[in-house]
């Protein structure tokens, strides 16, 4: 067999982050990948000139059942750290809204940056690499694989085979199932920062809004997401959905806030005594074919002077907290991340290894650690690579 330090399962970002590093410690490193291509999500990311990281992570911008475990990794390699990386290697990059920082070029940049760390480190490449078995070596040191591409043996083996989002470009339950073997627990995954799909009631009202976009604060189970709000031909997309869509669970409803800079009932009573229609006056500060649709959808087509009261509040109300139940998720297609995974209760958070099995370690999406849209998950693969890759 071919005996390596460390063996890391998955070239993606997180993957080649920690090959590089314990490559440049000295450590015989090999790499893994089914995928022929390294860094697709990488690549597709961003609009293709991927969202690196973002000026503004911390802990509080990331789901887990211990919010807590990523507060170490990301305290030691930090976005001001990526970021000199990025320079070091002379990629042009900008800032877009909320501290997200993205490349000038090509997200190919990124990818080529951390393939030229990871021959600083002569880290050894397996692509078109599919595992056929894993098991513990001798004595319970180490590991074993057998391949397509051949059998090789690793003191330490690093799973970074990510979550089950985007499965056009290779995702797989892969991870999970070999945390599972090894005796890990896995918090179910579910797709996350998806769009949300209607129920047959809301398409009926609001699907033909496809395209109409807005500022809204939106919420499920979670914190308040003010950014933009998307009706697709399915439901809802845009920044805020996708933001409260990592914290939605089924059943829930979404909380809109579709006038967050206006008190909507001040701007119809101001119009009481005016021959005008809500829809005329919403529309001086909503687009107007939702201004138009909102209030048919609400039996609020009379002029103002014409309606009760009680009709012009409600109407108001719901402008503000708009409750609206999807009937799911549009799924992993169109997820970027997955939500949940490896149970961080089975590892430890300063070296991602397994504290049953020595020498085994979790990073990047695989983890149950999910960031916010805007870089952070990105960051959480570059922070929990290197923590593993500093070690094995």
């Amino acid at each position: 067999m071919n005996a390596f330090d460390v063996i890391v399962i998955g070239a993606g970002a997180a993957g080649m982050m920690c090959a590089a590093i314990a490559g440049q410690r000295g450590r015989r490193v090999l790499l893994l990948d089914h995928a022929t291509k390294i860094g697709e999500k990488i690549r597709i990311s961003g609009g293709g000139r991927c969202n690196f990281t973002n000026l503004h992570c911390k802990p509080e911008n990331f789901l887990s059942r211990n919010p807590h475990f990523c507060r170490s990794a990301l305290a030691r390699y930090t976005p001001a750290d990526f970021i000199a990386l990025v320079k070091r290697h002379r990629i042009a990059f900008h800032e877009k809204t909320l501290g997200q920082l993205f490349c000038d070029g090509s997200a190919t940049q990124i990818i080529d940056m951390l393939r030229a760390e990871c021959d600083d480190g002569h880290v050894g490449w397996r692509t078109g690499c599919e595992i056929q078995s894993v098991v513990r070596g001798p004595d319970d040191q180490g590991f074993e694989l057998r391949t397509s591409t051949g059998d090789f043996t690793g003191t330490s083996l690093v799973v970074a085979t990510g979550g089950l989002s985007v499965p056009k470009i290779g995702a797989s339950p892969f991870g999970y199932r070999l945390a599972e073997q090894f005796g890990l627990a896995v918090v179910p995954p579910r797709p996350g920062l998806v769009p949300l799909a209607f129920d047959t009631t809301e398409l009926a009202r609001f699907g033909d809004l496809s395209g109409v976009s807005l500022e809204a604060i939106v919420s499920a189970d979670g914190p308040r997401f003010r950014e933009n709000l998307l009706f697709t031909h399915r439901g809802l997309s845009g920044p805020a959905i996708l933001q409260a869509s990592s914290y939605w669970q089924p059943g829930q409803p979404l909380h809109v806030n579709l006038l967050p800079d206006h008190d909507a009932h001040a701007l119809l009573a101001a119009a009481r005594q005016s021959r005008v229609t809500p829809a005329s006056v919403l529309a001086e500060v909503l687009p107007k074919r939702f201004a138009q649709q909102w209030t048919e959808a609400m039996g609020a087509t009379r002029f103002l002077a014409e309606l009760p009261e009680k009709t012009v509040r409600a109407l108001a109300e719901g402008l503000h907290d708009w409750q609206v139940k999807p009937s799911g998720t549009t799924g992993y297609q169109k997820a970027e991340v997955t939500v949940g995974g490896v149970d961080t209760r089975g590892l430890s958070s300063k070296t991602m290894e397994a504290t049953a099995v020595p020498g085994l370690y979790f990073i990047g999406e695989v983890v149950d650690v999910t960031g916010w849209l805007g870089g952070f998950n990105f960051q959480w693969a570059w922070s929990s690579g290197v923590a593993a890759g500093r070690v094995v």
